[in-house]
């Protein structure tokens, strides 16, 4: 299969709009809402908490779901800020109140139809790794496994980070110093099963092309070994 070009995926995503569903999650007083991408046959669940600032309209973030789906993964692409929360950039730190959304939708997909037994994990990109984590840690073997894709770590407190007990994968782009740095040093912090992966000439939205179909890649296989 040749790699897939980034300037390919916006036309690509347009295909792919029709293979997922989209969803509202009640929350307390507000509506969250979400792309769900459901294979024919799951075998596992993983949601993605992306980077605020971003969206589940993210080409990129819709091209990593799809690739999940393709491999029998059930893929959630969620927004846990609304559009008015999103346009505060202080609100896009609230650590503490990302994660809690993140493990109210666990709760809210784990009771969806036909998905109540499968094993759960989370793909976290940007501040939405941090959230990954922070909710991993308190929802215990309830998640599976984690990758954090140019994530940051660093906003997690080290005492809540050398608690996760789920597998967790790093993914970084080689030519972004700053993030290699971050995720480097916060690594050490972790206890549990852990790999940090560096993708050569990579820069940190992977960007380059072939970059996100081997993050892609690499990520499938993490979740392969650990949740299937």
């Amino acid at each position: 299969m040749q790699p897939t070009v980034l300037n390919d995926i916006s036309a690509k995503f347009r295909q792919e709009t029709e293979d997922h569903i989209p969803v509202t999650i009640p929350f307390n007083n507000l509506s969250l809402h979400a792309h769900l991408y459901m294979p024919q046959s799951p075998e596992a669940v993983v949601i993605i908490s992306h980077g605020t600032g971003s969206s589940r309209f993210s080409a990129k973030n819709n091209h990593a779901a799809q690739a999940l789906s393709d491999n029998n993964i059930v893929a959630l692409l969620v927004d846990l800020l609304t559009p008015k929360e999103d346009s505060l950039i202080e609100n896009w730190f609230k650590i503490p109140l990302l994660a809690e959304r993140l493990k109210h939708i666990t709760k809210w997909l784990m009771q969806y139809p036909g998905l109540k037994d499968l094993p759960v994990g989370y793909l976290g990109v940007g501040t939405g790794a941090a959230a990954a984590l922070t909710a991993a840690v308190e929802l215990k073997d309830e998640i599976r496994a984690v990758v954090c894709r140019s994530g940051r770590p660093d906003l997690v407190k080290p005492t809540v980070l050398s608690k996760v007990e789920c597998p967790t994968l790093f993914i970084v782009g080689g030519l972004d110093a700053e993030i290699i740095k971050l995720n480097t040093k916060e690594f050490q912090n972790l206890t549990c099963k852990k790999s940090i992966i560096v993708v050569n000439s990579a820069s940190h939205a992977f960007e380059e092309p072939g970059k996100l179909h081997i993050v892609c890649e690499v990520a499938g296989d993490w979740f392969e070994k650990y949740l299937f």
